[in-house]
């Protein structure tokens, strides 16, 4: 490790490597601090490893929500990934971007420079996705996405069922139609998983001008006269500092984002004295509008066992839209689970109730929420993890968003192509019939769909973090570039956004410095 370099890149996961694959690419010096381990362990190739043997294990953050008064008080498991290509190396490989209308609405709110046509080409310059139309897709990308090679009967039985209750079906949820049942483009190489580090990173750790370390646990970033010059961080309890000559980049995620600001003085600053941590910048938006796709989950008892595909996931899939949310966007997801899988509550109850035998069909609200939660520090010690508070259910009007939903996952489910399997619908159970028994189940049963977003949005409004360049606002050398700074959470998985977003992040910064 040098002294100092041209960038800090702080966060080694999905973002943080497309940026220092990007800027190490174009001659700059780069470090990247990763909390977690540089080299994955073998299982988080197998394309049968999720949810099973990566949720929950070494290489998960395993954060925990606080207590959700929406949701009968439960507290929620939020899986993050904690290894070099983060979130990326542990989640399910669906490759799968937002709605034209969702990057559209972030514009026309003030986020000028980030509508679907702005972010279409940083979109195919992630990607190689052969047989797609090359208007809308990529071809020469370090992703590799592509549906698997065959489909399952299950697959093609639940493609069938969204048709039978009235729905249409795209050929490609990422090009031109961008409503309807799905095959899943997905991130895999020659039968294994591909993380961004593999596609990015990896591939760049032979340059002598990046530096990768990981198990770096950052403590704080440091500043002179309003500019962030450097970067406090431990390794197996050695204090280290590293300057940054040109700039820091947080790259840490929705939550590690504004953990490290806050920990570092940026954000309200009434509350950052309360902890005895000096204000460098009073911005009461850190660590504010935390969104998340709140999932709920229809069960279904099964004659004969529904296998999908290797990892339980079907790879067919369902944007759809409903009408009970305005725009365009799509603002409902269906996914067919091959297995009864228990809600992402801690401790559930409702687990006991799941057949032995059975599938899941999962039930997400697309649409940005009206419920908004946060992150903030539980004390000034960065080993501390942060409080989050998602809100689930703070406003009544997304949980009737969800039994809408509901109602619709339930016509799906009833669909003769799923005859050869349906036993009996076991949660909520065909007793559970009017709305307000229905939403007092999805208080029971809802949970995340590890999508958060929004912490440290764009905005020039007293509580946007960071301008339309992604630069943090009252303060010099530093930007953030990862699913923070969406202004609100988009129709879809969020990681192909997260790879969009740190593409052109990338090359704002090339530009400004001259090109290095």
């Amino acid at each position: 490790m040098l002294s100092s370099y041209d960038y800090v890149v702080v966060g080694g996961g999905t973002a943080g490597s497309v940026m220092a694959a990007r800027l190490s690419e174009a001659g700059a010096t780069v470090l990247v601090l990763e909390a977690g381990p540089v080299v994955a362990p073998e299982h988080a190739y197998d394309l049968e490893s999720f949810p099973r043997r990566l949720l929950g294990s070494a290489i998960d953050w395993s954060f925990v929500t606080a207590p959700q008064s929406g949701t009968e008080g439960a507290v929620h498991m939020w899986s993050r990934g904690k290894v070099l290509g983060g979130s990326s190396t542990i989640n399910a490989m669906g490759h799968i971007r937002g709605n034209r209308a969702d990057y559209d609405r972030w514009a026309a709110s003030g986020a000028t420079g980030w509508s679907y046509e702005d972010l279409l080409p940083y979109f195919k310059r992630s990607e190689t996705a052969p047989g797609r139309d090359p208007a809308y897709r990529g071809t020469e990308g370090p992703l590799h996405v592509a549906p698997p090679d065959s489909e399952s009967v299950g697959a093609q039985a639940f493609r069938q069922a969204v048709v039978e209750a009235g729905h249409p079906v795209t050929e490609d949820i990422n090009g031109r139609d961008q409503v309807g049942a799905f095959r899943f483009d997905m991130n895999f190489v020659e039968g294994r998983r591909q993380s961004a580090a593999d596609a990015y990173l990896r591939p760049a750790m032979g340059r002598a001008n990046l530096d990768v370390i990981g198990a770096a646990m950052v403590h704080r970033l440091r500043f002179e006269h309003g500019r962030c010059v450097a970067v406090e961080f431990t390794v197996d309890g050695s204090l280290h500092t590293v300057q940054s000559r040109q700039e820091t980049v947080l790259t840490a995620g929705a939550i590690g984002s504004p953990h490290q600001l806050l920990l570092s003085g940026i954000g309200p600053a009434g509350e950052l004295r309360g902890l005895g941590i000096d204000v460098v910048a009073d911005l009461p938006g850190v660590g504010q509008n935390l969104q998340d796709h709140v999932q709920g989950r229809l069960i279904y008892s099964a004659k004969d066992p529904m296998h999908t595909s290797a990892n339980g996931f079907c790879t067919v899939s369902a944007n759809l839209r409903t009408g009970t949310s305005p725009g365009a966007a799509p603002d409902v997801n269906l996914l067919l689970i091959d297995f009864p899988a228990p809600p992402t509550v801690v401790g559930s109850p409702l687990a006991a109730l799941l057949p032995e035998t059975g599938y899941t069909i999962a039930f997400a609200h697309l649409a940005p929420p009206d419920s908004r939660g946060s992150i903030r520090l539980a004390g000034n010690d960065p080993e501390l993890p942060p409080i989050i508070d998602p809100r689930y259910y703070a406003e009544d009007t997304d949980l009737a968003a969800m039994i809408e939903h509901l109602h619709l996952a339930r016509s799906v489910g009833e669909a003769a192509a799923l005859s050869p399997w349906r036993q009996a619908e076991v949660l909520p159970g065909p007793g559970v019939k009017n709305d307000a028994d229905l939403g007092a189940y999805l208080r029971r049963a809802s949970g995340t769909s590890f999508h958060p977003v929004g912490t440290c949005r764009i905005g020039t409004d007293p509580l946007g973090v960071v301008d339309t360049e992604l630069r943090v606002h009252g303060v010099d050398g530093l930007r953030i570039a990862d699913a923070s700074v969406m202004p609100d959470i988009v129709s879809a998985n969020t990681n192909a956004t997260v790879v969009a977003i740190a593409e052109r992040a990338a090359e704002q910064i090339l530009t400004a410095s001259g090109g290095r």
